[in-house]
């Protein structure tokens, strides 16, 4: 299945503008939110329409998976790339 799947090349995303680069940010974000949907709705059939919007929305404020990378936010320097940085 893996094979199937097309792959975004970072080189691809550098010629983009920053609207477009938010656009797919934005898209990207979406989609995550609806394999995330999904998820749960596997997880919990029993949850109706409304039930799992909470359910998601919940997971979006409260992450438990920060042992693999998400955790809380921190604020950065921008422009990043910017003196080092």
């Amino acid at each position: 299945m893996l094979a199937r799947v097309t792959r975004f090349p970072v080189e691809r995303a550098a010629p983009l503008s920053p609207a477009e680069k938010l656009k797919l940010s934005l898209q990207m974000f979406e989609y995550g939110c609806q394999l995330m949907r999904e998820n749960l709705r596997r997880q919990h059939p029993e949850l109706d329409a409304e039930a799992l919007e909470r359910a998601l929305q919940a997971w979006l404020r409260n992450r438990s998976d920060t042992d693999y990378g998400g955790g809380p936010m921190r604020l950065g320097k921008w422009p990043r790339g910017v003196n080092g940085d």
